[in-house]
Parts: C-alpha cells; structure tokens; sequence
C-alpha cells in the first residue's frame, strides 16, 4: 500500500478540496460520455445510400433539366419520386429510432454517490467527483464508485458477477482491488481509489463498446445489391446518350424522357422500404414471444448465424448456487445424506446469509431445523484464511459437539483454543453447482440440430464450465483463457493457430470481457456469423461486437443497450423461435432481391431496346405508375401495401444457417430480367411490325402503317409490363413450381388489385399529359394471354439457373466426367488414399487431419463445426454412461483429483 500512496502522492488522510479540484481537470470526471446523435441527421442519413442518390438524380433531371421543346417541366415525376423517397425515409427512421444508446446504460452503472474523505472529514459527493487518490469508504449495499485498494480493516464479500461472471461472491481484503460496478454483500471498509471513469475495469469495456461500429451483414447485402442495380443503369444510360445523341441526333427533351424511363423504372424505388417493413414484421411477431428488437436488420443477421457464444452465468444457468443431493458423498458410517445437510446447515449462518450458506439451509424441509434442538455456544464465521465456518453447540443429551464445514483442500485442525476436543471425523463431500436454466439444455440440442454451432465463454473456472458443459450436452472441449495466448496448451492443441483454436473448442473459462471481446472478433475472421448472449457488464463489448447481440431477461442495462435483441421472458427457447423466424424472413428478402434485380433488368434491356432500335418514346410517368404498383406503397389509411404484402408471404424455414449468395441473386435475376425484356421487345415487334394479333383475335391493329402516333401501343406496352414483372414474383417465391406453392391470400389478393388497376388503366385511360390511350378490352385480353404463355417457362429457367448454380452440377463436370479429368482410372488412387486414411483415424492409428479448419462458405461447411460440437457430446454422455473406464474417470473428475497421476489400466 505504501507504493500505492508514494504512485498517487497521496495519504490515509485523503486530498484536500484544491488538490482534488486539479486532479479533476488532469484525469477528468469519473463518467463515461453520452454520444448523442441529431435526429434530423439521422432521417437523412437514410436518403444517403445508392438507392435515393438514384432517385435524388431522377428527381433533379424531373425539374431541373427536362425543360425545352415548349413543354414545361416533368413535375408529377418530380412529385411522385420526392414522395417515394420521404416514404421510404420515413419509415427507415421510424423503425431504427428505437435503438438505446450503449454508453448511457453503463453510466448508470456507476454508483450516483460515494462518501469520500475530503480535508480531513467525510463528505457524500458525486461519484462523477471522485480523483485518483481520494479515499472512500465502502459498506454492505454500496455500488463501488471506481476501482480502488482496501486500506487496513475487515475483509469485504464482494459481487463482481456482473463484471467478471464469476458466481460465487469473493472476498477481497487488505490491499486487494476492488472493480467499480460491483456490489459490496458483506463489511465494512475504507479504500483508495486509484482509477476513474475510462480507466476504470468497466471502463475499458464501455471504450471497446463505443470504439466498435458493426456493420450488420444485411447493410453489405442491401449495398451490393443497390450498386449491382446502379451500374447496370449507368452502363444502358452511357450507351443509350451515345446512341440517342450522337448517332440517331434525337431531340434533347425526347432524349432525356427516356433516360428518366431506365432511372425511375430501373431502381427498385421501395426495397429499402419493403425490406424494413418485413424485418418491422418478423419483430412484431418475435415481441409476441418475448423479444425485443432493438436493431431490425439484426433479424436477417440472426438466419445467417453459424456460431452462438453463450455466457455462462445468469444465461445458462439460474446464477443461484444448489445443492445436488444425488452427488452428496458420504465417508462416516451410520450416517445417511440427510445427516449430511443437516450437519453442514448447522455449520452455517442462519441469519444474514452468504450464497453458499443460503444454497445449504434452503435444502432443509424448514431453515429453522439448522438450530433445533441444539444450544449454540459459538458461531465462528467464515475468514479468506481458514476457508471454513464452524459450529459449537450443545445437544439434547448435554454434550458439546463442534461441525465445520469449508473448502475441500483446506486442512482442518484437531483441536481449537477452546477445547482440545476429539480428532475431526470427515463426514461428507456436498457437491454445489449452479444449476441450468430449465430449457437451456434443449434449446442447445435444437440449436445443433439447426446447424448452429454453441460456445461457452465463462469467467468462471475450467472445472466448472465442463461439468455445465456436460450437463447441457454441448461438449467438455473447452480450455483456460490462458490457452488463448499460448500457454497452458496440453499436447493436441500445442500447435493449433488461435484462430483454428477458438473455432476447435467448445468454450473458454476464466475469461475477461477483453477475452471474450477478442473471441468474437476471431470467429468472425474466419467468415463466422457469430452470435453473443450474456447478460453483465462484461459480456457488453462482446454482445456489440458479435454480429448479433442477444441480452437475456435478468441482463443488466449494460448488456441489453449494448444487445441488438433482448428477451424479456425467462429461458432460452426463444432464440430457436427467433432464428427460424429470421430464416423465413431471410427466404422473403432473398425472394425480393431477385426480383428486384429482375426488374432493373427487364425495365432497362426492353425499353432500352424499343429506344435504340424503334426510337420508341415511352413516357416517364407511366413507369412512375408501373413502380408504384408493382414495386411501390401505397399509404392510405394505415398504409397499406402492394408489393410489400410480400413480407407476410408464406415461406419454410431452412433447417440450415442462410447465406447470402450475392451470384445467385445477381446471375437469377440477370436472366429472368432478360428473358422478361425479350418478351417484351418480341411483343411490340409483333404488335408495330406485323399484322399477327388482328389476324388470329381480331383487335384493332397497332401496326405501324395503321396508325400515326404511340398512344395506344404505349397503353398495350405499359399493360404487357406491367402485368408480367409483378406476376414473376411468384416464381421468385417459390422453392418449386410457382403455382404449386401457393401464397398468402394478402399478396394474391395485392397482386389481383394491382393488375386490375393497371389493366383499367390501359382499357379506358386518354390522359394527354401521359401520352396514352384506352386499347379497350380485345387487347387487353390479347395481352393478359400473351403474358401467361410465357409466363410459363420461367419456371423452368428457375431450376436450370438453380442447378447450373449448384455444386452437384460443378462436381459432375470436373470429377466425374473423363473429358474434363486428367486423372487415370477416375482418381482411384485418390479416393482409396482418402478411405485408407479415414479408417486408420478411425481405428486410432493415425490422428486426425488439423488442416480441415478452412474458410467456409456454404451452409453445408458452416454447419460441420454444429454437427461435431453435437456428435462430441453424445460420445461423451454414451462413454460416462456405458463404459468404467468413463465412469471412473467421471468420480475422478468429480472429487477434483488428478486423473494423469493415476495409473491408466481397468480390469472388470
């Protein structure tokens, strides 16, 4: 302690006033910082992507740059797209706004108020007053203020679970350091307070809180996809300006309608909308099991999850010390379990309990049992030097007896300065354990069966965390923290990478918020969606770190600001419910996407094509229409919606973790989007250049040497457009045949609305404004038909894309087939190497092969570390159970003895 005061320049006798006031201004105020963010910046900050600065383009090229040919300039474009894009803002900010800020809840974990020592008498501060050097005084009940030494007096039992996840209380005396957030359970003591604010062991988690900006996996999708759409448009709008200007010589207004046709017709203008009101459902429907969502595209990150970190205390398990009566060993004769609880709740406080006094007394039928029929003469409490409790006490018959009870390596003494007494007789060994969760064992098999990977990351010590392991069934490979730097490696993992190490085990104990920090971070390195559930204060930067964060109910404010989903009802199913909820969620914003990216194909190629070839001038408004109906929202009363209706459709969840395939998206979507724009060009071929439709249906004719202006095959061309690009959403739906998966009446009932208004549109509608014309009802059957007959085949362009995509299709090319193999007979050489090698590892002749810890990137790989992690624990639960070798080593373990300096050889 004298190095301490010489470090600080300090004294017993505390700081005066003026020297605490300039130590305040050299170490600041003992808080951490709110970052506020300006709501107003936040709205715009969602018309700040590569989306809305396509729609922001159209919107200036609308009013500022279509002037000329004696027409004014494209307002109801203007109009239409401004609205679009405030909605979309809108409902964006509406549905982040609720996020709570990390940084504020662990203010609140430091204590309001401290008494402190200042010039020379006890005054109550603010705890955000308190300086290096001061000295404070601590008693039962008190949040430690800031980390500080214990000075001279009685030890302390403190409660760092929060901070640490240890769950036993510690006693921390003389000397010994004490973490600001703590809580004092028992003593009295003063202390001097040697770190504050930021520098404070909670600090140093709130600096990796605040210093960790995840970028959620669904944001890198949702900009991959915008950027795909953005170039596509940029590549037609520099070919259609070279074309249009340079070669055909078109008029400049007549030029620059069309480029506003690829802008508002190529940009799915509602997906961020429509894929924020999906992810607003899917957590509606999680709150109705308990879930709070506090960052929605946290729902899309939970489908892709492959590993889940679980914390150990309070997550797992109750953080409530019991007692296992079936594990109580017994070593006295005559003497049944029951005795044994009865000697050992003697031994205890009846009266301000600790937790391992509690856990003991609550075992007898009533607490009063601990004290009948006895005359207590002398209680000797517990001390950090002895480890025991003990109790002298009289009995019915007169006579004096003394119990003890304590820690198991503790030497305990024949005799006391009171009484020489008898030689102790050892009665039992009292197993204490802090039990799981009820559902927690279940909701780790579902999760393996689901292909999701578990990890236990405690801090409390390596025993433990195996014995809860083996309990939950989630594997006993679990290694010190220690393990994490190098050291404390047993032989088959000495030479394991970190990385390859952290991915190999089932969990770490005695770790530190850092560790587990650190974890999380690896695991994502090596292209894990990786998972955190904790509930304390030190789970805090590993629960913002994670690409999904998870509080549990008892979690402090802490862990839950910090958490991106917080459960408010006990247990852990609920995550499984979560993550099937997500994958469905998943399959509808995947479904989307491609047909979003279908769309900006389709609407760029065709009308890119009618442009160039037939100088076909389709005008801006009617694709304003056509995105309205198909890909935009109508909010009327309570906003109701047409194409988002897609995120209430009827999808089955994958029973593997989801993973975004971003050439899947695009080459599906590339296609489909093609083959819809050569139906498109091949049907205004046929309608302008040939007499076929008025020759087979009798419809008046659109050729072009029958009529002398594009009205009316600008209504049959929007109709056909329209009519198509939405009804090939139910084929990006569909996993099989579309109109064998049949959807949620909602969306087909949005689908039949949509395309009754648009075919109303083009039979009647004469808008002088839109260049359009009524084509009456033979077209628009003509049409309707035309579009179900070629709606037909995209199905079968789904599977042919679906299967060249695969790698079963990859796999038959290149292994299997002799023209594109060099390898003699097959690679039989090759495979019988592979079979030999399997069956000396599986006969134990050969261990194996640490090279299969690679970068993973489909589902199936993700889920072989899930399938391993669940086939170790059944072994291991089969081999304690059904072998004595097992069963051996299982009491060994048990009784904490060392199973390496017992000789390795059974006989039965």
């Amino acid at each position: 302690m004298e190095e301490v005061f010489e470090t600080l320049k300090c004294s017993q006798e505390g700081l005066s006033t003026e020297a605490a006031e300039q130590r305040l201004s050299t170490f600041g105020y003992n808080k951490l910082e709110e970052k506020r963010e300006s709501k107003i910046l936040k709205f715009l900050g969602f018309m700040w992507n590569p989306l809305s600065w396509v729609m922001e383009a159209a919107a200036i090229m609308a009013i500022v740059l279509a002037n000329g040919g004696g027409k004014p300039p494209e307002w109801q474009d203007f109009i239409g797209i401004t609205t679009l894009l405030l909605i979309n803002s809108t409902v964006c900010f509406i549905q982040e706004n609720n996020a709570g800020a990390a940084s504020a809840a662990l203010m609140a974990r430091l204590a309001p108020k401290a008494k402190v020592l200042r010039d020379g008498n006890w005054k109550e501060e603010d705890a955000a007053n308190l300086v290096p050097g001061d000295v404070i005084s601590v008693k039962l009940g008190d949040i430690i203020p800031a980390d500080a030494r214990l000075l001279e007096g009685d030890p302390l039992t403190i409660d760092q679970s929060a901070l640490t996840g240890e769950s036993l209380t510690i006693s921390k005396g003389p000397g010994d350091c004490v973490y600001s957030g703590s809580t004092c359970k028992q003593g009295e003591i003063q202390a001097v307070v040697i770190a504050t604010g930021v520098q404070t062991f909670l600090g140093r988690a709130v600096h990796l809180v605040d210093t960790t900006n995840q970028v959620g996996q669904f944001q890198k999708i949702l900009t991959a996809v915008g950027e795909y759409c953005i170039c596509s448009i940029v590549l037609g709008l520099i070919a259609e300006i070279i074309v249009m200007f340079a070669i055909q010589h078109r008029e400049y207004r007549t030029g620059l309608n069309n480029l506003l046709v690829l802008l508002i017709g190529g940009i799915p203008i509602a997906m961020p909308t429509v894929l924020s009101v999906t992810m607003a459902i899917g957590s509606q429907r999680l709150s109705l099991q308990g879930v709070i969502t506090k960052r929605m595209s946290a729902i899309v990150d939970m489908a892709g999850m492959d590993l889940l970190c679980c914390d150990k205390t309070g997550t797992l398990t109750l953080n409530k010390l019991t007692v296992d009566k079936n594990l109580i060993e017994i070593f006295a004769g005559g003497v049944d379990v029951d005795t044994v609880v009865l000697m050992a709740a003697r031994a205890s406080q009846v009266e301000n309990l600790d937790v391992i006094d509690a856990a003991i007394v609550g075992m007898l039928a009533d607490p009063k049992e601990a004290r009948a029929d006895i005359q207590e003469v002398h209680f000797l409490p517990f001390d950090p030097t002895g480890k025991r409790t003990a109790l002298t006490y009289i009995d019915s018959e007169g006579k004096m007896h003394r119990v003890t009870k304590g820690a198991p390596e503790q030497e305990v003494p024949e005799g006391s300065k009171e009484s020489s007494g008898s030689p102790w007789q050892f009665i039992g060994l009292i197993p204490l354990f802090d039990p799981p969760i009820h559902d927690s064992a279940e909701t780790i098999r579902r999760a393996l069966s689901l292909g999701l990977g578990v990890k236990m990351i405690t801090g409390d010590q390596l025993a433990i965390a195996k014995e809860t392991g083996r309990r939950l069934g989630m594997g006993t490979n679990m290694y010190p923290s220690s393990a994490l730097s190098g050291q404390d490696r047993d032989e088959s993992i000495v030479a394991l990478p970190v990385d390859e190490l952290i991915e190999k085990a089932d969990g770490f104990a005695g770790v530190f918020p850092e560790h587990k920090y650190e974890i999380v971070k690896h695991l994502q390195a090596r292209n894990h969606i990786c998972g955190m559930i904790g509930n304390g204060v030190n789970d805090a930067p590993a629960l913002k770190k994670a690409d999904i964060g998870i509080a549990v109910a008892d979690a402090t404010d802490a862990a839950r600001s910090a958490a991106d989903i917080v459960l408010t009802e006990p247990g852990l199913n609920v995550i499984i419910t979560a993550v099937l909820i997500s994958r469905a969620i998943f399959q509808r914003m995947r479904n989307y996407m491609i047909y979003a990216v279908s769309i900006t194909i389709h609407i760029g190629f065709a009308f890119r094509l009618l442009a160039l070839i037939w100088q076909f001038n389709f005008p801006p408004l009617m694709v304003l229409i056509i995105a309205i109906l198909n890909d935009g929202v109508y909010f009327l009363d309570s906003a109701c919606a047409i194409i988002m209706t897609i995120s209430k459709d009827r999808v089955r969840p994958s029973p593997h973790p989801e993973r975004w395939n971003l050439i899947q998206i695009f080459v599906t979507g590339s296609i489909l989007g093609g083959y819809l724009a050569m139906m498109t060009v091949i049907f205004f071929w046929t309608a302008y250049q040939t007499d076929f439709f008025p020759r087979t249906f009798g419809v008046s004719s659109l050729n072009e040497k029958d009529v002398d202006n594009w009205r009316k095959l600008v209504s049959a061309v929007y109709l056909q457009v329209s009519s198509i690009s939405q009804a090939h959403l139910f084929v990006t739906r569909a996993r099989s045949w579309s109109y064998v998966e049949c959807p949620v009446l909602f969306l087909a009932l949005a689908f039949f609305v949509a395309q009754l208004t648009a075919t109303l549109i083009a039979v009647y509608a004469t808008w002088s404004f839109a260049t359009i014309e009524g084509i009456g009802w033979g077209w628009a059957g003509v049409i309707w038909l035309y579009n179900i007959i070629f709606y037909i085949p995209l199905d079968f362009i789904k599977f042919f894309i679906r299967y060249v995509l695969s790698r079963n299709f990859w796999d038959l090319v290149t292994k299997q087939r002799t023209a594109f193999t060099s390898k003699n007979d097959f690679g039989k050489e090759e495979r019988e190497l592979l079979w030999a090698h399997a069956q000396r590892t599986l006969h134990g002749l050969q261990p194996p092969d640490t090279s299969m810890f690679s970068v993973r990137s489909s589902y199936g790989e993700l889920s072989w570390m899930a399938e391993e992690a669940r086939r170790r624990a059944e072994i291991a639960r089969l081999r304690e159970l059904r072998t004595l070798k097992g069963h051996v080593e299982s009491l060994i373990r048990l009784k904490g003895l060392d199973i390496d300096a017992i000789q390795q050889s059974y006989s039965v």
